[in-house]
């Protein structure tokens, strides 16, 4: 499948500082991105209509609106719900980046910036904001579709750390994540991208019932049988970390909380996991909260050394 081109995409840049700007405005102008510039949440509401941005990168801290509020004025207006704000901030705390997802923002930028980094995060999310689009446009030709669209429309909001992959019945890869990219990748590396792996195509086609697994420790689901011009939905897990997350479990912990615990021990926090494991953010800081009460340590950093000297005794 084709990448679309982020050249024609429009950035607006919501940020006081001088410096931050001009970082910014270099790295992405030298990727061709447009850029607009508002100093201001009072400023940039005011200029939305007149530049109709594809993505808005939004400082947390302004003069006057801060960025949250900001962003939340933003998507209570249906002409801009739909435009990915990703959040500026010099800001580590947990707490502060769940406030930006409950406000609608969909990734932070932490100063100070990598060029890098900025560049691919926003690329990422110029991608799946196309992509979506797209997909609404196919999806709008056929009416009988439009239930499948709101599915994947809330599984990929839901799971963007999940291999999710959208295909028409003879095969052809009309969406996929990331983390759907790598793991068929490496299962068929000699695959087209742009189409279903052989085996996947011929599984998804097989009657009821199919079998729980594409291949050892990897598991497939289908949330809707294929017909004629219709298009399905596929969910891979790769199940190679799960014996881990049971050796967690010893601690005397839930399965479900031996895999926060586990996600912990992998660098994730609370928001990613709560993305992963497809739960709301405050069901994963609940997780996270008995986890510690059950170790009976204080914080993230002990529950994590526990989980390693765990996972080390059983290597």
């Amino acid at each position: 499948m084709t990448s679309p081109d982020v050249r024609t995409a429009t950035v607006l840049l919501v940020d006081d500082v001088p410096e931050n700007l001009s970082l910014l405005i270099d790295t992405l102008r030298d990727a061709g991105i447009e850029i607009r510039v508002a100093e201001s949440g009072e400023r940039a509401l005011k200029q939305l209509p007149n530049i109709n941005p594809d993505l808005i990168l939004l400082d947390v801290m302004l003069p006057g609106l801060n960025g949250f509020e900001t962003c939340r004025l933003i998507k209570a207006d249906a002409r801009w719900h739909e435009v990915p704000v990703l959040f500026v901030t010099a800001l580590s705390d947990v707490a502060e980046k769940v406030r930006g997802f409950e406000a609608g923002g969909v990734d932070y930028l932490t100063k100070p910036f990598h060029p890098q980094e900025v560049l691919a995060r926003v690329t990422a999310h110029l991608q799946l904001a196309f992509l979506r689009r797209e997909l609404e446009r196919k999806n709008a030709e056929l009416s009988e579709e439009v239930s499948l669209r709101l599915e994947a429309e809330r599984q990929l909001h839901q799971s963007l750390d999940r291999a999710l992959v959208v295909a028409t019945a003879e095969g052809q890869v009309v969406f996929t994540t990331l983390q759907a990219t790598q793991l068929l990748t490496r299962l068929f590396p000699e695959a087209p991208t742009d189409r279903l792996p052989a085996a996947v195509l011929d599984w998804v086609r097989r009657p009821e019932p199919r079998p729980e697994e594409l291949r050892p420790q990897v598991r497939i689901q289908l949330f809707s049988e294929p017909g004629l011009n219709r298009s399905f939905v596929l969910l891979l897990e790769d199940l190679a970390w799960q014996p881990k997350v049971d050796r967690l479990i010893a601690l005397g912990l839930t399965p479900r909380e031996a895999e926060v615990l586990f996600w912990f021990a992998e660098g994730k926090g609370a928001p990613e996991i709560a993305m992963i494991i497809g739960v709301s953010h405050n069901t994963a800081r609940k997780h996270a909260q008995r986890v510690l009460e059950k170790l009976g340590v204080e914080n993230r950093l002990a529950a994590v050394r526990v989980a390693r000297e765990q996972l080390a005794r059983m290597g």
